[in-house]
């Protein structure tokens, strides 16, 4: 099992930058690759990065490709997302996933989810 908490949501206007991170339980942490979600209301969720268990292998949305950044630290059982340039487009809620395997940007393939942050982008 692992449980997923994230965190550094919030309110930033257009152009700027915020850096969300995901704390994991358990001891097999470097053993999932993480990914990053988001979900606008009314829209399907929608793949946003992921990082496989070393973190030398990452894979991003074309919608982010650029300006987002996904990290991991093992030792710290947290994954990050740093997002750059950010526009009102970007406001969703961000959940981070696990999964066992390799990168995925399909989201029926993530065993854990988080609860989500809010992150808004104002104009």
């Amino acid at each position: 099992q692992v449980q997923l908490v994230e965190s550094g949501g919030g309110l930033v206007q257009a152009g700027g930058s915020l850096r969300l991170s995901c704390a994991a339980s358990g001891r097999t942490f470097s053993s999932y690759t993480m990914g990053w979600f988001r979900q606008a209301p009314g829209k399907e969720r929608e793949f946003v990065a992921a990082i496989e268990w070393s973190g030398g292998s990452t894979y991003y949305g074309d919608s982010v490709k650029g300006r987002f950044t996904v990290s991991r630290d093992n030792a710290k059982n947290t994954v990050y997302l740093q997002m750059n340039s950010l526009k009102p487009e970007d406001t969703a809620v961000y959940y981070c996933a696990a999964r066992l395997g390799g990168i995925s940007s399909l989201r029926v393939y993530y065993d854990y989810w988080g609860q989500g942050t809010q992150v808004t982008v104002s104009s």
